[in-house]
């Protein structure tokens, strides 16, 4: 297995909610093209095995009958430690800035990790961009902006590709942490590890009184962005869920 197809290994495609199964049969033929091995569909509104999605795959329908079937976006991610999410909204309605595919991507290339596609009718929502710790955003003409889910997969795919086998000067540099100075034992958590320290977390913060039920949504996004920044290691949520725990049960305790 040559380098390349080594590092894409480490990468899932992700389509949430996909509703035409001609576009599920072209991203399994662009991911085959550009040496994607992995993909997940998450609650398919069409049928990812039909006619009509082998006949678009062509020579991927392996890619098809390989590809994993979950229910939700946090199933899809288990096991993964990074995610970039793509959308196509402007940086104005979003918390965090988007970035270019070829300045982004390589970021997911060093350990297991995901990109995710959003439903073809409305992209993905606010609660679906909270399991990424990233967001890419396509360029495109300001006279037409919509690109057709199976287009967006292949640029993005064709960058991924491109990120490995090219470098030079002219090539931007990658996102990097700017606190990215790690012991050397930092074993990165997995997405689903940190998704169940949210969800503890949320839990504990109702529980005092710190969110209230009609804005918990908007601060537990701030929060995820605090904590997303920190590229937290297994050890280091494991603390922190402790934490939490003693908190209840001391709470518990004083009722």
């Amino acid at each position: 297995m040559s380098l390349s197809s080594q590092t894409l290994n480490n990468i899932r495609v992700v389509l949430v909610e996909p509703a035409g199964a001609a576009n599920v049969g072209s991203v399994a033929r662009v991911m085959k093209n550009m040496g994607l091995q992995h993909l997940t569909f998450v609650n398919p509104q069409c049928d990812p095995l039909g006619q009509e999605a082998q006949w678009m795959a062509v020579h991927a329908k392996d890619l098809l009958e390989s590809a994993q079937q979950v229910a939700t976006l946090p199933e899809a991610l288990s096991g993964c430690q990074r995610a970039i999410a793509t959308t196509a909204r402007s940086q104005r309605h979003l918390a965090i800035e988007p970035h270019p595919p070829r300045t982004v991507l390589p970021w997911l290339l060093d350990c297991p990790s995901a990109l995710i596609f959003g439903p073809e009718d409305r992209g993905l929502s606010n609660q679906e961009l909270n399991y990424a710790q990233r967001f890419l955003c396509i360029p495109t003409s300001d006279e037409y902006k919509a690109l057709n889910l199976a287009q967006a997969v292949a640029v993005c795919t064709y960058e991924l590709r491109q990120a490995i086998i090219h470098s030079g000067p002219d090539l931007p540099a990658p996102i990097v942490e700017p606190h990215n100075i790690l012991p050397r034992d930092h074993v990165p958590a997995t997405l689903d590890q940190i998704e169940a320290h949210y969800e503890q977390l949320e839990a504990l913060l109702l529980e005092v009184g710190f969110l209230y039920p009609h804005t918990a949504q908007a601060r537990m996004m701030k929060l995820r962005r605090l904590f997303n920044r920190a590229n937290l290691s297994e050890s280091e949520v494991a603390m922190l869920r402790g934490i939490h725990r003693q908190i209840s049960w001391k709470l518990s305790q004083i009722r």
